[in-house]
């Protein structure tokens, strides 16, 4: 009911301007009590990669890049929350305007550029963090670092953020870091993906715990593609994947006005997105742990990503369009 209220008055506001106020909202609400503690239904509970997720709905990367509002977003109910991208330095992004709403096709545009505060910033937030849900943190590298050199950063993220995350995800798929998405090819996987396993095992040997690494991938990739990547997944021994990112492409009903770059995401990202996720399960056969993500928005959603094979369920874009009771509409 009350975001229902407030809606109008934040796509008053300019999309990226929306998040901030929102978020910041969120924070003083959650600080002084006034923000009701949903908990996760028990009965969606699941295990999953080793893990116990009191719920299978969470909240995908891209909305706390920072770390930052954890306990706020934490009230709402979801039964896991993912934080970043985080690069090991901090950066700006892309300039703006860098978010945009299509309203009419309940689906976002952004080319935000991993705009992020970076490890040093996000740690003490994670060292503090006192929600108890599952959280994952989404680690990416520097838009400066070529993509020769990107293993470093991705092991710079790993180690930082080992101690105090359930989970680390590794993303290769976001359209708005020039060349990133070729560490999608099967080489540089396999080399990536070799390295970041060896040190996820040293690790876990000092620190006497497991956390489980997962990839994020693309929605634009062929059917060649999802073979050759579900093989490195399986030879390396990836405990998780995130289907999908946003979009390039532009499967929209109707024209846009004027070109925009960036990553589509929302309902138009559906229907692509839950046939590379289909793809992905049918090739890794329940050896890799899938979480679904792109254009969830209501259960029957929701229910078709888990017809396609998904353990889990990440919401983003849909939480804009339809607020917080998505997440306790959904019985996954």
């Amino acid at each position: 009911m009350l975001y229902r209220c407030t809606r109008p008055f934040l796509f008053m506001l300019s999309p990226e301007c929306a998040h901030d106020v929102t978020l910041k909202g969120l924070s003083v609400l959650s600080k002084c009590h006034l923000l009701p503690k949903n908990t996760p239904d028990s009965s969606q509970s699941a295990r999953v990669m080793g893990l116990d997720f009191p719920s299978r709905v969470g909240l995908a990367a891209g909305l706390d890049k920072n770390a930052q509002y954890i306990e706020g977003l934490g009230r709402l109910g979801f039964g896991f929350i993912e934080v970043g991208t985080v690069t090991p330095l901090p950066q700006e992004g892309n300039p703006k305007p860098r978010l945009f709403r299509l309203t009419h096709e309940k689906a976002v545009i952004n080319r935000m550029g991993f705009n992020n505060q970076g490890l040093e910033r996000m740690i003490p937030r994670l060292i503090n963090r006192r929600w108890p849900g599952i959280l994952g943190v989404n680690i990416g590298k520097n838009k400066i670092t070529p993509n020769d050199k990107a293993v470093n950063d991705y092991l710079t993220g790993l180690r930082a953020v080992y101690p105090y995350a359930d989970y680390v995800t590794v993303n290769i798929s976001s359209p708005n870091t020039p060349d990133l998405r070729a560490l999608q090819d099967e080489k540089a996987l396999f080399e990536l993906l070799t390295a970041l396993k060896s040190a996820q095992a040293q690790l876990q040997s000092e620190q006497g715990r497991r956390v489980p690494m997962v990839v994020k991938v693309a929605p634009d990739l062929g059917k060649r593609d999802i073979q050759v990547i579900s093989k490195v997944l399986l030879d390396c021994e990836i405990e998780g994947l995130i289907a999908t990112n946003t979009t390039v492409e532009r499967p929209l009903k109707t024209a846009l006005a004027k070109p925009i770059t960036g990553g589509l995401s929302g309902a138009p990202l559906f229907e692509s997105s839950t046939d590379v996720l289909k793809q992905f399960s049918d090739h890794l056969q329940g050896k890799v742990a899938i979480i679904a993500s792109g254009g969830i928005d209501s259960n029957d959603a929701a229910q078709a990503k888990r017809a396609a094979g998904a353990d889990l369920v990440q919401l983003y874009t849909g939480l804009i369009y339809n607020g917080p009771a998505l997440i306790k509409s959904i019985t996954f």
